[in-house]
C-alpha cells in the first residue's frame, strides 16, 4: 500500500474513534456546512457543467436539469428542514407502560461509506453525502474514476465546503481494500456485481446497507396509448445522457398491432430531437469511455436495425439506435444495456406480456403507456418493481416525496426528500417510567382475575 493509502486509512481510523465516542457535529454546524456546499455549487455551476461536458458530453441544459437543479433542491430541503428532521418526536406508550412517556430521537449510525458512481457523477455523489452528513454521520466518499473531470471538481468542492470533515477516497485505496474497513452503514450506487461485494463486506460487521442498482426496466406500450406523446417521452428518457441512466427504459414491449406505426414515430422523434445527424447534435452526449463505447457498438449491431446505428470512436458516441427481431436469449434482452440502444419486442396477449415481464425479475422501474384499467391494476398488483410509472418515464426520480430505490436484484433501501435524511439515521426509542407510581398488575403472583383479564383483551 502506498503512502497516500496509509494516510487515508489513518484518517478513517481517526474518524472511527470520534464515531465510537458518539462525537458528532451539532445541527447548527451541519447546516452551516450544507449552506457552504450549496453556495459553492451555485457559484461554480459553470465549472461543474464544463466537467460534465468533458466526461459525458452533457449539454448545459442536461447538466442543469438532471444534476445541478436536483442537487440544489435536496440541499435546500435539508438546510430548511434539518432542525425539524433532527428533533426528537413524542410517541404514545402502551397502557401496560402507564404512566410512562416516550419519544424517538434520530441519531447517526456513525461511520458511513458512500460509494458514488459515474453516470450522474455530481448528483449521485453529493446527494447521499449530504444526507449522511445532515444526519450527523462521519462520512467517507469513494469516487469513481470513469468521470475524471467531475471527480477532480468533487474533491475540490467537498474540501472547500467541509474543510476536511469528509474523507474523499479516489485511487489511494482499492474498492475491496476500503470495504474491509468497519463501517456502520454503506450506501452504494452501481452495478449488481459491486452490490454483492458491498453486501458481503457489510455483513461481516452486521452493518446495514442501501444498494442502488439497476436492471432491465421495461416500457410497455399498449392499446389506448397516445403514441406520439409516448414516443417523445420514451426517446427523451432513453437517450438522455446517451442512455447511461439506471432508470432509462431498457426495452420496449409493445402490442403487435401498434409496432409499425410506433417505430415510425420513434424515428421521427429522434430526428426532431437530434437532427438527421445525431452525432453532431450538441444535445446528444457521448459514452463515458472506450470500454462503454465498445460494448454499445456491439449491442447496436444486433437484431434488425430500425434507425440509427452510426458510430464514432473518436467521439465515443453511438447514434440513438432502435432495433427489433431479437431472439429471446439475445444480450439486448437479457443484460442491462446502459447505452443508446433501444430494442423492441411485441406481445399479442396479456399472458405473453406478463411472461416477458417476469422473465427479467424485479426492475428498478417499470413504465406503461396506455392500457385499460384492468391491465394497469394487474401491473400494480402482480408485478414488483422499484417504481411503477404510467404515461411517463424517468421523471419519478426527481420527485422528493417519492422514495427512490430498487427491490430484489435492482436494489434495497431508498432515498430522496425526507428519506435522504432518514436513510442515514437510526431512530432510537427512549422511554421514561415514573419512579413514584408502580403498577402492580405485571408482578407475580398472578391471580386468576388478572389472567382472565388478559384473555379478555386477547379476544377483544
Amino acid at each position: 500500500m502506498n503512502i497516500d493509502g496509509r494516510n487515508v486509512l489513518d484518517r478513517i481510523e481517526a474518524r472511527r474513534k470520534l464515531a465510537d465516542a458518539c462525537d458528532y457535529p451539532d445541527v447548527r454546524h451541519r447546516r452551516a456546512r450544507l449552506k457552504k456546499l450549496l453556495q459553492l455549487v451555485v457559484e461554480h455551476s459553470e465549472a461543474a457543467m464544463t466537467a460534465l461536458d468533458d466526461d459525458l458530453g452533457k449539454s448545459e441544459f442536461e447538466s442543469l436539469s438532471t444534476e445541478l437543479l436536483p442537487l440544489a433542491g435536496i440541499l435546500r430541503y435539508l438546510i430548511r428542514k434539518l432542525p425539524g428532521l433532527a428533533r426528537r418526536r413524542r410517541v404514545g406508550v402502551s397502557w401496560m407502560n402507564f404512566p410512562a412517556s416516550g419519544y424517538v430521537v434520530p441519531e447517526p449510525y456513525g461511520m458511513v461509506l458512500v460509494v458514488a458512481t459515474w453516470n450522474y457523477p455530481l448528483l449521485l455523489a453529493l446527494e447521499p453525502l449530504a444526507g449522511a452528513y445532515a444526519a450527523g454521520n462521519h462520512v467517507v466518499l469513494k469516487l469513481h474514476d470513469r468521470a475524471p473531470h467531475v471527480k477532480n471538481f468533487l474533491r475540490w468542492i467537498i474540501n472547500e465546503a467541509f474543510d476536511g470533515e469528509i474523507i474523499v477516497v479516489d485511487n489511494e485505496l482499492q474498492f475491496e481494500t476500503l470495504l474491509k474497513e468497519r463501517f456502520d452503514y454503506v450506501f452504494y450506487t452501481g452495478n449488481e456485481n459491486g452490490g454483492r461485494k458491498v453486501l458481503r463486506a457489510a455483513a461481516e460487521h452486521l452493518a446495514p446497507a442501501t444498494l442502488e442498482m439497476g436492471g432491465k426496466s421495461p416500457c410497455i406500450v399498449a392499446s389506448g396509448a397516445n403514441l406520439k406523446v409516448a414516443a417523445r417521452r420514451i426517446v427523451w428518457g432513453k437517450f438522455t445522457n446517451c442512455g447511461q441512466t439506471c432508470v432509462a427504459p431498457d426495452y420496449i414491449i409493445i402490442q403487435s398491432e401498434l409496432k409499425e406505426r410506433f417505430s415510425v414515430l420513434l424515428q421521427d422523434t429522434i430526428a426532431e430531437f437530434y437532427g438527421d445527424h445525431p452525432l453532431e447534435s450538441p444535445d446528444f452526449g457521448h459514452l463515458v469511455d472506450a470500454r462503454a463505447y465498445e460494448r454499445a457498438s456491439r449491442l447496436a449491431s444486433r437484431g434488425r436495425l430500425i434507425c440509427g446505428g452510426d458510430k464514432s470512436p473518436e467521439q465515443l458516441a453511438v447514434e440513438p439506435t432502435v432495433v427489433d427481431r431479437l431472439d429471446a436469449d439475445d444480450p439486448l434482452l437479457n443484460e442491462e444495456i446502459f447505452g443508446p440502444v433501444l430494442p423492441i419486442v411485441t406481445f399479442d396477449s396479456e399472458r405473453e406480456l406478463f411472461a416477458e415481464l417476469r422473465r427479467h425479475g424485479k426492475p428498478l422501474a417499470m413504465y406503461c403507456f396506455g392500457g385499460n384499467r384492468k391491465l394497469r391494476a394487474k401491473l400494480r398488483s402482480d408485478c414488483s418493481a422499484g417504481a411503477l410509472v404510467f404515461d411517463d418515464v424517468v421523471t419519478h426520480f426527481i420527485n422528493p416525496d417519492m422514495p427512490f430505490g430498487g427491490v430484489g436484484p435492482s436494489g434495497m433501501g431508498a432515498y430522496h426528500g425526507k428519506r435522504t435524511f432518514s436513510t442515514f439515521s437510526h431512530y432510537k426509542p427512549v422511554m421514561t417510567q415514573s419512579r413514584w407510581f408502580d403498577l402492580p398488575f405485571r408482578y407475580p403472583p398472578f391471580s386468576r382475575f388478572r389472567t382472565s383479564f388478559l384473555k379478555f383483551l386477547l379476544r377483544w
